[in-house]
């Protein structure tokens, strides 16, 4: 097949040794990588490799470490077993190994020999804490879209994100450094699957798209990509910068009894990953807690993050490539369901605990006669404002970018139709995934089918995601036209009711927002 014919081509340029000697019989969906040789799994139209080594394992002495690249290996290898989870939490408890630093690379079955199609390079959520690679199957948008799609695994929570003067790289931000490994092995390796590693879009969504806003401002992926999409995670909001993280790596010492251990850095390492994954658990994720207030999370004023990311846009310091920004309507009603039996009492105590004497003025502007309960009153606070998730950091991330650069902005705005206690759900966060992605996630999937109306807004947003991973555009025929973000401001907005501009910063009340603490 025409995949076949791709890694011939390739193997010839390479130095003969027992790592690069074409097999005797490749067969169909055999491919040569710097490391060695894969073979993936193949259907009509498309072909996927999972689990292929872009690092060398973190573990033992490489915990805490900057990425190596990973050792070559003799034969074929078998690329078509899911990629293991990084450590984290599970529905019955932890699940994972520390031995993850995987990818999985999904392509069209038809690239033909020579060619060279835009790749999407895909970090996905999970509050970077959870998630993985084999969660998002890329063969809808490979196929549909014409893309070669890389969705990455990244060093999670503690292991991926503990900032501690005792450890050789004090700074944190391994998962960053992970995820800009995967992105030097694109550039390495995506031509032999028929990708240009000169036409490669970084995308993510809540944490993932965090993790894409650190990546913009970061010296060690500058120039690895060349257009980014944010999905449900903005970069105005502030993370921790390196006096805060080294406070939070200061108490997890203590919790894990290191603290007055007389190497530190080693009774760390002597902690298992159960352990690791229960220190500091909860602290930041309060209701109306700010992301600067979890302990693992990019950190800022780093040699890898100089700058806060929003700053780096705001002053032109990221990287200034194409930006596609946005998020879903609702985004915190999920979050706010598990209180849908809020009472007037409550709803004014959490606003009061949250804005501090600022909190009359936030009663006034979302009076409980608005709504029909205090939760629906505060999801809407909560998701106007941001702290977290929402969409005033949103809009001012774009407008920060589009000084800058080329910004395409949307809300996704489909209604899920689902209630949970009676509380309607609306459009909360991540109900757009499954309009890209086939899913598999570790915990149950909370999304409905799509109707047949949804498959046809499914397949236009497709549309759009692939055209902008191409050409930094995502407009195109046949599908509305979407504007630049520009000096009006304007987003679009997505639904089965219409697509086109919405009036996203009065829906969001964020000109009232602009005057108060973010």
């Amino acid at each position: 097949m025409s995949l076949l014919a791709v890694a011939v081509v390739a193997a010839a340029t390479l130095v003969a040794s027992p790592a690069s000697a074409v097999p005797r019989h490749p067969g169909p969906g055999v491919v040569r990588v710097e490391s060695g040789w894969l073979r993936g799994s193949v259907t009509d139209d498309h072909v996927n490799y999972s689990a292929v080594p872009y690092a060398a394992p973190p573990v033992d002495g490489r915990r805490w470490r900057p990425p190596a690249r990973p050792r070559a290996w003799s034969g074929v290898r078998d690329a078509t077993r899911p990629s293991p989870y990084c450590p984290q939490g599970g529905p019955e408890g932890m699940v994972g190994t520390e031995n993850c630093l995987y990818l999985d690379v999904t392509l069209p079955t038809d690239v033909r020999p020579g060619e060279r199609i835009p790749v999407l390079v895909w970090l996905h959520g999970g509050g970077l804490n959870s998630g993985g690679a084999r969660e998002h199957d890329g063969a809808r948008l490979a196929t549909s879209g014409r893309l070669i799609v890389v969705t990455v695994n990244y060093r999670l929570g503690a292991l991926g994100f503990l900032a501690s003067p005792a450890l050789e790289h004090g700074e944190g931000n391994y998962g960053l450094m992970d995820q800009a490994a995967a992105l030097r092995w694109v550039r390495r390796n995506v031509d032999n699957f028929g990708g240009d590693p000169d036409n490669v879009t970084l995308a993510g969504q809540s944490g993932g798209a965090r993790a894409v806003c650190a990546q913009l401002a970061s010296p060690i992926s500058r120039g690895l990509f060349h257009r980014a999409i944010t999905q449900s995670g903005a970069c105005d909001n502030r993370v921790p910068t390196l006096v805060e993280a080294h406070a939070f790596g200061a108490r997890a010492a203590e919790d894990l009894g290191c603290d007055m251990a007389a190497d530190v850095a080693a009774c760390l390492r002597e902690r298992t990953p159960a352990e690791l994954l229960t220190t500091l658990a909860g602290v930041g994720w309060q209701l109306n807690g700010r992301v600067s207030d979890r302990p693992w999370n990019p950190v800022a004023g780093t040699s890898v993050l100089p700058q806060q990311p929003g700053d780096a846009l705001r002053y032109g310091s990221a990287a200034r490539v194409p930006l596609m920004v946005g998020g879903t309507r609702d985004e915190m009603r999920s979050f706010v369901s598990g209180r849908a039996a809020l009472t007037e009492q409550e709803y004014r105590a959490m606003i009061t605990q949250t804005f501090g004497d600022r909190a009359g003025v936030v009663l006034a502007e979302y009076p409980l006669t608005d709504y029909d309960n205090p939760a629906l009153a505060l999801s809407a606070v909560l998701s106007d404002w941001g702290g977290a998730i929402g969409a005033c950091p949103v809009l001012r991330t774009a407008e920060a970018a589009a000084a800058q650069q080329p910004v395409y902005a949307y809300e996704f705005a489909e209604d899920s139709g689902q209630d949970r206690n009676g509380f309607p759900m609306g459009s909360y966060h991540g109900l757009d995934q499954p309009y890209l992605w086939d899913l598999d996630p570790l915990w149950p999937n909370p999304y409905p089918e799509l109707s047949a109306d949804q498959d046809r807004l499914s397949a236009t947003i497709v549309d759009y995601w692939s055209a902008f991973a191409g050409t930094g555009n995502p407009n195109g025929p046949s599908r509305p036209p979407w504007p630049e973000f520009g000096t009006a401001g304007t987003v679009i907005g997505m639904s089965t009711g219409g697509i086109g501009p919405t009036p996203y910063a009065t829906d969001h009340r964020c000109g009232f927002w602009a005057g108060l603490p973010h």
